[in-house]
């Protein structure tokens, strides 16, 4: 299979799958009184009710034919290296990479991996300027409605255009606690802290066409944008990677085609101490 999809969705669509212990802990409010809690959510549905109509949310996917080469993945001919753990999360497991989830291009059989990235209007970041309070809480709701649009794409993926799991049934509570079938790991994130992968990406699915722009680190703007892979192996999982030593920095380096001191810039953050 090769498909590759642009869904714009709107706000009313959207609202439903934001995750509300994210965006209290944005706001410092997990543990602290039901009752300011809840006045703040009621204030960021009534910004809601103001986005319906007047904003979109976005996202753009693909799922290629893929296969593991190693660390590395192999996407509808882009090879695309990854990272591994260099100490597990417990002992006896195995280090893992990513590209484990995938079948191998020793056995001969083509295997699936679905790309993404979504999105928020870019206007809807720079909204109430002059109230310092409302840009805030637009600007949470914004990064919440960018991964509610994950979440909701992630859902018509697996049921529907990738189609692996169509018999799915959740509830909201249980697709927050990925009670599904596969991952979705966010690039930035423990397993794929290298922002420059999203290029890569970038040049298989076409983040250019729902707004995305990136910097020169790969970094996204809107600044409320997710992007990352899907993988429906019924054993994925996500991990952390920890600390990044010499020897994978340089073999990374390396397998990317970049200079070492370069990575080292992008990964800055995951390297141990020299």
């Amino acid at each position: 299979m090769e498909l590759k999809k642009h869904i714009d969705y709107s706000i009313n669509e959207i609202s439903p799958y934001i995750n509300w212990i994210y965006f209290y802990h944005a706001w410092g409010l997990n543990g602290k009184p039901a009752a300011e809690r809840e006045k703040l959510r009621a204030e960021a549905e009534d910004m809601l009710r103001e986005f319906q109509g007047r904003y979109l949310t976005h996202a753009v996917f693909g799922i290629f034919p893929a296969n593991s080469d190693g660390d590395d993945l192999l996407v509808a001919g882009t090879r695309i290296p990854l990272l591994r753990q260099q100490r597990p999360a417990h002992e006896g497991e195995p280090n893992l990479c990513l590209s484990d989830f995938v079948r191998p291009l020793s056995s001969g059989k083509p295997d699936e991996v679905g790309l993404f990235a979504t999105t928020v209007d870019a206007a809807m970041e720079q909204d109430y300027k002059g109230d310092a309070y409302r840009q805030l809480l637009s600007q949470t709701l914004a990064d919440r409605l960018a991964e509610a649009t994950a979440e909701r794409m992630h859902q018509q993926v697996r049921t529907t255009f990738w189609g692996y799991a169509q018999a799915e049934q959740l509830s909201m509570s249980e697709l927050h606690l990925e009670h599904y079938q596969g991952i979705r790991p966010a690039v930035g994130y423990p397993s794929l802290p290298d922002t420059s992968l999203n290029f890569i990406l970038s040049g298989l699915i076409g983040m250019k066409d729902i707004g995305i722009r990136l910097t020169e680190s790969g970094m996204m703007t809107p600044h409320a944008s997710v992007s990352g892979f899907m993988f429906s192996h019924p054993q994925s999982r996500y991990f952390d990677l920890g600390k990044i030593g010499e020897d994978q920095l340089t073999d990374y380096a390396r397998r990317r085609g970049i200079p070492v001191e370069l990575m080292r810039r992008f990964l800055e953050s995951s390297l141990l101490k020299r």
